[in-house]
């Protein structure tokens, strides 16, 4: 039981608005340079297309439209991490990628009540390095579909 406390995790950092925000490493496949996309009609609104990444058709979600930040233009330090969840790529569009950080399992907290901008139920919790706070966030929760507002745009 000790030992599963001390567990090492390494995350990946990334910006989004004035925040920080972390994943798990080892579901980052790259992180990239901002590429063009293809737009796909008739997709939730915060999946801003497709694009060819190494001849893997990869969908793009931009987490700052996901989340309800206001949505800024890409400029040189913007960044798509492309990620593995269940068998599948996806490209996540952020501000930046800052770098990549050690934490212990243990210093996982649970997500504060207001935890700023992006709603609790895509987090999973929150670390404190030095005076940084880093949000983790539940990718899996992000993907998935509000199901009552889906569901009525589905109906009409």
């Amino acid at each position: 039981m000790a030992e599963e406390l001390k567990k090492e995790r390494k995350l990946i950092v990334f910006q989004l608005d004035r925040e920080e925000y972390g994943i798990p490493v080892e579901q980052v496949q790259s992180i990239e340079k901002m590429q063009q996309i293809t737009r796909v009609p008739r997709t939730k609104s915060f999946i801003k297309g497709v694009l060819n990444m190494r001849g893997v058709i990869t969908p793009v979600a931009d987490l700052r439209s996901r989340f309800g930040i206001e949505e800024v233009p890409a400029d040189e330090q913007t960044r798509m991490i492309i990620v593995t969840l269940e068998d599948k790529e996806i490209g996540f569009i952020v501000d930046a990628a800052n770098d990549v950080a050690d934490i212990s399992e243990d210093s996982i907290e649970p997500p504060p009540e207001a935890a700023g901008s992006v709603s609790a139920e895509y987090i999973l919790g929150v670390v404190k390095i030095g005076n940084r706070l880093i949000t983790l966030l539940d990718l899996k929760a992000v993907l998935e579909e509000e199901p009552e507002a889906d569901l009525d745009k589905a109906k009409a």
